[in-house]
């Protein structure tokens, strides 16, 4: 989905602003196609603070941090939604320099499905999009866990999707979504560490809810999480569709083959990762037994549909 943000109204980097009482942001210094305006770092309270998702492995962003608290704030907790590069790296660097501890869902290979574990064993690799891979969090928080940080209570949300360690982070009313649900893009579903079938069970999950606001690790909040979260799945189902009606012409096709045949108008740059995305959709097609690969679920097989 595009965003009209115009770019007058985009935030500094490197500056802690207030986004409501208790809550401020600051952006780490990493624009791309891929973070947007950056990665949001978010602080929560007043005096004893939290921090959600510290940002990369850049000093300049840990001494902004520390510098935009008020005196005699300190930071009780690091909170982080998943090990991609652009979210972890800093929490270590953060935790020593004021001693608190990291809190997560695991390490950068918790809470893999099955299949994509199989699909590891076998060979596939990341697709480039930056995992921490010695992320190692100090604290482990469970699916529906509630804890202190800072002076706020939270429910841990386990959304696995986008990374399989990837936590979302309720407060009242309030959920941190990290990578899960972005308002200025769609969110990457990579595998291994992409899961599209999870993705939509996380989805189904965070709909059921009734939150009033989104905050995501990247672009401004969403203030209307039910309209953002029923675009995200009928997004996901329209590019299904694509999928099922290239397959119901009856031969069985590759994965490169299906992307050259949907994405028609993408840069030559972007095709890995929209095969990427091909991938993860055929992977829970496979799944569901919508489709079947052959000789075996993996990049290279030739993929028809069954029944």
């Amino acid at each position: 989905m595009a965003d009209n943000t115009n770019a007058m109204e985009r935030p500094l980097v490197g500056v802690m602003a207030a986004l409501e009482p208790g809550l401020r942001r600051i952006i780490a210094p990493n624009p791309s196609p891929m973070t947007y305006w950056g990665t949001n770092t978010f602080v929560l309270g007043e005096g004893d603070v939290a921090v959600i998702d510290p940002g990369p492995a850049d000093r300049g962003h840990m001494e902004a941090i520390l510098s935009g608290l008020a005196r005699g704030e300190r930071v009780t907790q690091i909170l982080v939604t998943h090990a991609h590069l652009d979210h972890s790296p800093l929490a270590k660097p953060l935790s020593e320099a004021t001693g608190a501890p990291v809190i997560a869902f695991g390490d950068a290979f918790a809470g893999r499905s099955a299949v994509m574990q199989d699909l590891v064993a076998r060979g596939l690799t990341s697709g480039g999009e930056g995992v921490d891979t010695g992320f190692t969090p100090d604290i482990c928080v469970a699916d529906g866990e509630v804890f202190q940080a800072g002076r706020c209570e939270f429910e841990a949300i386990w959304t696995p999707g986008h990374f399989a360690n990837h936590l979302s982070f309720a407060a009242q009313d309030v959920v941190f979504t990290g990578d899960h649900v972005m308002g200025w893009a769609s969110s990457l579903v990579s595998p291994p560490d992409g899961d599209l079938t999870a993705f939509m069970a996380s989805c189904a999950k965070l709909a059921a809810r009734q939150d009033k606001v989104y905050y995501p690790a990247h672009g401004a909040r969403i203030t209307d999480p039910a309209a953002r979260m029923a675009w995200l799945i009928a997004h996901r189902q329209s590019r299904e569709a694509e999928i099922l009606a290239a397959l119901a012409e009856g031969k069985p096709t590759t994965v490169t083959a299906l992307t050259r045949k949907i994405y028609t108008d993408t840069p030559a740059a972007l095709i890995p990762a929209a095969e990427r995305n091909v991938f993860a959709h055929l992977i829970d097609l496979s799944v569901r037994e919508i489709v079947a690969a052959n000789p075996k679920l993996e990049a290279h097989a030739e993929f028809r549909r069954v029944g």
